[in-house]
């Protein structure tokens, strides 16, 4: 007989709907949404939340969970590579090459808040320490 050890890994997540789609965001993760006006550095608060989920905890909104919110901070716009729309109709020599780049704007999740006491511990950030620099040479 094999037995399996499992570690509990408590997850918080949520499943929160911007901009027409719906995106599982935990904390401390990178998400490109659609574009959003705002700047960078500017917290974002996303109140569309459709799913909290800690560990066995499972929230289900109807459509959306009552209280609950997720906090970013955006990290700023972009563009995603170039999509090729070629036309081509054949025999009649019509050809027609556009382009497209759709604008999405970066967030990192700080924290998800949930109803009945579900909440994530803000993400710490991690910050390096300076080497020390000597004089001497050895």
């Amino acid at each position: 007989m094999i037995e399996y050890s499992f570690r509990e890994v408590r997850a918080i997540y949520a499943i929160v709907e911007t901009g027409g789609k719906q995106y599982r965001v935990t904390p401390g993760q990178v998400v490109d949404v659609d574009h959003l006006d705002m700047v960078e550095g500017e917290t974002v608060e996303l109140d569309k939340v459709l799913l909290v989920a800690d560990g066995d905890k499972v929230v289900f909104g109807t459509p959306t969970v009552e209280g609950a919110k997720v906090l970013a901070t955006s990290q700023g716009d972009g563009k995603t590579d170039k999509t090729i729309v070629f036309r081509y109709k054949n025999k009649v020599r019509y050809r027609k090459k556009t382009g497209h780049r759709q604008l999405y704007s970066r967030l990192v999740i700080d924290r998800i808040e949930g109803p009945e006491g579900i909440t994530s511990e803000p993400v710490k950030k991690v910050r390096r320490r300076k080497k020390e620099v000597r004089e001497s040479g050895t």
